[in-house]
């Protein structure tokens, strides 16, 4: 007698634990779905914030060629920049290119484009004082016209510049294949930021 009363309280201890066990693992599946639910809630919420400024409506871009007026020619400068900007756009956002009633317009030109010499001095605690090493500045000026046709408000006409110094031992082709490169990037990320961004 003793021993089925033995075996009847642990099969109802079993049966209370399955039992306990379905009841935890729905409440830990509840609580799962819910945590999900939040982290995508915060997620499309960073993502509004930090994300494209454009209007949903917006869907198609025409970059048209910018071509070089600048005094000193560089023979690749337009075909250069003017691919890089429309990589730019057609990669980070989800607008398409078109090239008849784009929702955006951007055009322009590249009004400078000077090498200058600079010097660069070094505080040191030498006997001659300042170390001075012999540099060169290359800038770039690019002015832009943006339409937004979408919304009209948001359209500007700017100008957008930048440099960067570098050794006068670098070479002219060493100068149109890599520092021209940093410059572009800088400037396009400026003019990005400006219309995707609104930063």
């Amino acid at each position: 007698m003793g021993f089925r009363s033995a075996r009847s309280t642990e099969k109802s201890n079993n049966t209370i634990l399955r039992i306990k066990m379905k009841h935890d693992f729905k409440l830990n599946n509840t609580r799962f779905l819910a945590v999900t639910t939040v982290l995508l809630v915060i997620l499309q919420s960073c993502y509004s914030f930090t994300g494209s400024s454009l209007s949903p409506e917006t869907q198609t871009i025409l970059i048209r060629e910018f071509p070089n007026n600048a005094a000193l020619m560089n023979p690749n400068l337009s075909q250069q920049f003017s691919t890089d900007i429309q990589n730019r756009f057609l990669q980070r956002t989800t607008l398409k290119g078109t090239t008849e009633s784009p929702d955006i317009l951007i055009e322009g030109e590249i009004v400078d484009y000077s090498i200058t010499p600079t010097t660069i001095s070094s505080a040191v605690n030498a006997p001659g004082g300042n170390i001075q090493a012999a540099q060169n500045k290359l800038t770039i000026t690019v002015k832009v016209h943006y339409e937004n046709k979408i919304e009209p408000d948001k359209s500007f006409d700017r100008t957008y510049s930048d440099e960067a110094v570098f050794s006068s031992d670098l070479d002219i082709n060493t100068i149109e294949t890599s520092q021209v490169k940093v410059v572009n990037e800088r400037i396009i990320n400026k003019i990005f930021n400006d219309i995707v961004a609104n930063w």
